[in-house]
């Protein structure tokens, strides 16, 4: 059946079967304009992991997603497939998760030694590789004229995708959400933490023109001397700022426009969970009190793309299972599913 066929066929108003892809779609990822790439790898996470089962229960939770969007009508026409997770990351993740934790454990307690140092080699062998397969992977995507969506695993996973991207565009800017800044160097002595993605994306990918967070508000010391320092470069939109700014009867539109005028015409969003307020994310990794609410966000990323501007691909991550309830998995199909329609109406593929 053509993709024609299956579009005319197809009656988003029933409940997914159970052999559908993901939000019960019936397309095949050559069918597909916007391609889902699992990662399933937490590995440097500092507090609560777990990350690692995202794809999948962000996978399964989308089943129970309806699939009219009021901003982007028809959107699931364009076609969404998520690939299927790799077993051999989840597995190596499972492995290198445990030398990480018997490192954080020594350095807590002081006793680094030569085991010590040799773990930390190995592990961040294991990430380096991972996140050279992750290219390769992306690479694959974006060759054959799709459009790319990392789903995490933990905040180091789209490094991989981040740098694919550099093969077609020579600069773009990155937009970040999040309570983090996520620019420690080399942190707990891990080159690739998950609290290290942004300063290795500026220090190794020149075609990142501009980094722009949003929802910031846990942070040290040296990232905001290291942001001062990158000549605007960065730019941080504290959460402290933006309920500031409402307090002095500022209005969320206003705070907007800010945003809309500190980024590029080609975007890359990068979407860690935490950045919403943690009762819709209380089971990730590092919640922080705060944040954004979703419709928010929304907000955002919809008046990027009335603006004109291109939003080049994304990634989602940081949503973890919990283990009582599918609640995190939930938001979280939810907020793919908005951003996955929002990137199709920004590239014009319905």
């Amino acid at each position: 059946m053509s993709k024609l066929e299956k579009i005319k066929n197809f009656d988003p108003n029933n409940l997914a079967s159970a052999e559908s892809n993901i939000y019960g779609l019936p397309f095949t990822e050559l069918e597909s304009e916007i391609i889902i790439l699992p990662l399933p790898w937490d590995v440097t996470v500092s507090y609560n992991d777990g990350t690692s089962g995202g794809p999948e229960a962000i996978f399964e939770a989308s089943k129970q997603v309806d699939l009219f969007d009021a901003a982007v009508h028809d959107a699931w026409k364009a076609g969404l497939h998520m690939l299927p997770v790799n077993e051999d990351w989840k597995k190596t993740s499972l492995k290198t998760r445990a030398k990480a934790i018997q490192i954080i454990e020594d350095l807590e307690n002081d006793c680094q030694d030569e085991e010590t140092i040799v773990l930390q080699k190995s592990v961040n062998d294991a990430c380096l590789k991972f996140h050279q397969e992750v290219e390769a992977a992306a690479l694959n995507i974006i060759s054959n004229n799709k459009i790319i969506i990392g789903l995490g695993g933990d905040h180091s996973t789209p490094y991989g995708i981040i740098k694919a991207m550099t093969k077609k565009y020579d600069s773009f800017a990155i937009l970040q959400f999040d309570a983090h800044c996520d620019l420690r160097e080399a942190y707990e002595g891990f080159i690739f933490s998950h609290a290290s993605i942004m300063y290795n994306v500026l220090k190794d990918i020149p075609q990142v023109s501009k980094l722009v967070q949003i929802g910031i508000r846990d942070y040290c010391e040296d990232e905001k001397k290291y942001i001062d320092n990158l000549n605007g470069r960065v730019v941080v939109f504290y959460d402290r700022y933006i309920k500031h700014q409402s307090y002095i009867g500022k209005t969320f539109y206003d705070f907007v426009q800010e945003v809309l005028s500190a980024l590029p015409q080609h975007i890359y969003i990068s979407f860690d969970i935490d950045a919403l307020d943690p009762k819709l994310c209380p089971n990730t990794g590092t919640p922080v009190a705060g944040g954004l609410e979703l419709e928010q966000a929304y907000f955002i990323i919809e008046e990027i793309v009335k603006s004109g501007k291109t939003i080049i691909a994304a990634d989602i991550n940081e949503v973890s299972p919990g283990q009582d309830s599918d609640w995190d998995a939930n938001v979280g199909a939810r907020l793919l599913y908005r951003l996955a329609n929002l990137i199709a109406k920004s590239n014009k593929l319905i």
